[in-house]
């Protein structure tokens, strides 16, 4: 079995498992998490690149703003007809090709959590579990009042620690991985790139 497949599984099962520690967290555990939270919360706005893999395995790349509290915008690249945007408490995925919009409430997404005012690895969102490789650490988080509507997975490079991909497994237990290079923090990002015409 390959890595991949591996994660995948993992992260499946951890979707459908209680959103709880196996076992409780070591003291190194509770540091990684002191760490990561910390990071999380160094920076408010960031813009990089992405690549996405969707459910069936498609392969998309573009641009992502983030900016907390409560807002992403991921502009796809063409021939791509997909736009997301996050602002006002809720999330709008809209297709252009199908001239479809769909709006989900921020609140019953895992990606509420680090688009938090303040990320808290605990409270609102309990950590499911930790895994370190090689110059690498991934935590897996879910929304502790709604563990079910799906989880979180972020990956870090670590020494120094970076964000690096993130992947949400929905309520479905549907598998979306976004990996993002060339990251730059900070900056001021015009309101209307969160906006999407009601």
């Amino acid at each position: 079995m390959n890595r991949r497949f591996l994660l995948q599984a993992s992260l499946a099962l951890l979707a459908a498992s209680r959103p709880a520690w196996a076992v409780p967290p070591t003291a190194a555990d509770r540091a990684d998490l002191q760490r990561i939270q910390a990071y999380l919360n160094s920076f408010r706005t960031l813009k990089a690149h992405f690549v996405q893999e969707a459910p069936d395995g498609t392969l998309s790349a573009g641009t992502a703003w983030l900016e907390r509290p409560g807002r992403m915008r991921f502009q796809y690249d063409p021939p791509s007809p997909l736009l997301l945007v996050a602002d006002d408490g809720e999330v709008v995925f809209h297709d252009a090709q199908l001239d479809q919009t769909s709006r989900i409430p921020l609140g019953r997404t895992p990606l509420s959590i680090v688009l938090a005012d303040q990320v808290r690895l605990s409270g609102a969102a309990t950590v499911t579990d930790i895994q370190r490789l090689p110059n690498e650490i991934q935590i897996s988080l879910v929304l502790t009042a709604q563990p079910g509507q799906g989880l979180l997975a972020l990956v870090f490079a670590d020494n120094p620690l970076a964000l690096r991909q993130w992947t949400v497994v929905d309520a479905q237990h549907k598998i979306t991985r976004v990996s993002l290079d060339d990251i730059v923090f900070g900056g001021q990002f015009d309101e209307s790139l969160f906006k999407f015409p009601k």
